[in-house]
């Protein structure tokens, strides 16, 4: 199991990486890593919406809960407890986030910056408000 605190950790430090990646003109990363603090974030708020103190992390522990080995974030979404909060009072940030594939990370395709800044503070927000 990784803990509901260490994903906590995971998603302050990744998005710092992705802070750290946009200043620095990586904007493909930024974007990627962006995508994984909702992902991480979603998967602490279902630890905290089902009383788990971790989330599956191995083969093994996913065996009776093979829905939550997943990285759609629509359906990590839904699995914790909170997609009509977030849809209601967020939409306009998770319309942003929800473009996020992690197949990105094979795209040559440039992003542009202000498209980059949006899925940050996109992100920032919804890990706030999970």
């Amino acid at each position: 199991m990784i803990s509901a605190e260490e994903l906590k950790n995971l998603c302050t430090d990744r998005l710092e990486d992705a802070r750290t990646l946009f200043n620095a003109g990586r904007y493909e990363g930024a974007f990627y890593l962006c995508g994984y603090v909702v992902e991480m974030g979603l998967k602490m708020r279902i630890c905290r919406t089902l009383g788990w103190h971790g989330y599956p992390k191995t083969k093994k522990e996913f065996e009776s809960f093979s829905s939550f080995k997943t990285h759609n974030l629509e359906i990590l979404l839904h699995l914790s407890g909170v997609e009509t909060q977030i849809k209601e009072n967020f939409f306009p940030q998770w319309s942003v986030v929800i473009s996020w594939d992690p197949e990105i990370r094979y795209s040559s395709q440039k992003q542009i910056a202000e498209a980059v800044q949006l899925m940050l503070t996109s992100s920032e927000t919804l890990l706030k408000n999970l």
